[in-house]
């Protein structure tokens, strides 16, 4: 059996390996991976790099899982510990545009939503229920802040959800296509006004 420092090792080998990976895909995309490129990247041999992944959608699973899971602890879970009400959902807000500013090459889960749309298949797949549960969040916040008393009674959870993630992943492209510059600053007032126009009058 191995020792207990082997397994560490191990575990530190992989750790460092998908965390290569992820910047790697940060830049260009989870297609974009090359197990070579990768092997050279960490120093390793391409055998070495498989023997920590039995394929490469493995490795590109393992990916993904693993940059989904630091935009739930950077994005959602501080967010969870705010009130119920604008004050959770606005902090969803924040901290995505934090969590945007902090990976200037891009969001790996938003760039997979481009990447997947139209190809069928576990991936595809992998990366629906992820954004699924990152919708049914907002909807959620946003049928709290109604419920607050915060935003207007008249509020569809659903539609306004739909809007603000919509917004986001605009903000996504824009910054990476079309105007780096202001994309920023522009997405956060497009997503706060929206708020606002939803705000109750009592809340004003």
């Amino acid at each position: 059996m191995p020792t207990a420092v082997a397994t560490a090792k191990g575990v530190a080998t992989r750790e460092t390996i998908v965390a290569q990976a992820h910047a790697m895909a940060a830049r260009g995309g989870l297609e974009s991976l090359s197990i070579g490129e990768l092997a050279t990247a960490v120093g390793m041999s391409k055998s070495g790099v498989f023997a920590h992944f039995g394929s490469r959608e493995d490795l590109l699973r393992t990916v993904l899982d693993t940059a989904s899971e630091r935009f739930f602890e950077h994005v959602m879970r501080p967010a969870f510990a705010q009130p119920r009400g604008l004050a959770r959902l606005h902090a969803l807000v924040d901290n995505w545009f934090v969590w945007l500013g902090e990976n200037p090459n891009g969001c790996v889960v938003l760039g997979a939503c481009i990447e997947y749309d139209g190809q069928p298949g576990p991936m595809r797949d992998h990366v629906v229920a992820w954004m699924t549960r990152w919708l049914d969040a907002l909807e959620r916040a946003v049928g709290l802040a109604v419920t607050s008393g915060e935003l207007r009674a008249d509020t569809d959870t659903r539609q306004l959800a739909f809007e603000l993630i919509s917004m986001m992943h605009g903000t996504h492209q824009t910054r990476a296509l079309y105007r780096p510059a202001d994309a920023m600053a522009m997405g956060r007032r497009a997503l706060l006004d929206l708020l606002d126009a939803r705000r109750a009058p009592s809340s004003s």
